[in-house]
């Protein structure tokens, strides 16, 4: 089985009440929610917080909650901690993480990470970009096309072999990096992304795609 899991705490440091913020109509929580809903491939999927206002907007989207202790919620908790957690409520073969600060999820991008973790049998999968930028002073001046670059995961959809997550691991040996378009890989920590995410997702409602 294929667990989807959206990790939406009450608390956050760089926008307060993060998770629970509108951008383009919805709550981050809620637009992850719209997106498990369209899965396929997702055998189930749960919301995991310990907030009360968090539990009871996820419910009304059409989740289900999983409530998680408070020492799993705080600024220094990891998400391995977090996904054995869950593998201890919920049986499962491997889990997709889907975290709200990463709202946008069109073209079935869900579907399209499962079906690419099955098809290559990893341990891990991850959404991402090839990034080209390096510290200033490291590297010569180069042109940008001519720049060999590295896989930043963005945080769009996760996926881990349950195996690997109850080892106490964050990826196993054999990972896949998929590099999925641009407008995936927004990650909301400060005011700034909000205003970005909702500009990406008014012209992706233009265009038909959201």
């Amino acid at each position: 089985m294929i667990l989807g899991v959206i990790p939406a705490r009450g608390g956050s440091k760089g926008i307060h009440r993060k998770n629970l913020r509108e951008v383009c109509g919805h709550r981050l929580v809620e637009w992850a929610i719209i997106a498990a809903l369209e899965s396929k491939l997702l055998d189930r999927f749960v919301v995991s917080t310990e907030d009360d206002e968090i539990a009871s907007v996820a419910k009304r989207a059409g989740a289900e909650v999983l409530l998680r202790p408070t020492h799993l919620a705080s600024d220094d908790s990891i998400l391995v901690e977090l996904a054995q957690h869950f593998l201890k409520e919920i049986d499962a073969d491997a889990i997709a993480l889907l975290n709200p600060t990463s709202p946008i999820r069109v073209n079935n991008i869900i579907d399209q990470a499962v079906y690419r973790f099955m098809k290559t049998g990893v341990d891990s999968l991850a959404t991402g970009y090839i990034s080209k930028y390096y510290e200033w002073g490291t590297t010569h001046e180069v042109p940008r096309q001519k720049k060999e670059g590295f896989f930043i995961a963005d945080g769009c959809v996760y996926i881990h072999k349950a195996e690997i997550l109850k080892q106490g691991k964050w990826f196993g040996e054999k990972m896949e990096k998929m590099v999925v378009h641009h407008h995936y890989n927004f990650d909301i920590d400060q005011e700034e992304d909000l205003w970005a995410v909702e500009g990406v997702m008014m012209n992706l409602k233009k265009k038909g795609m959201l």
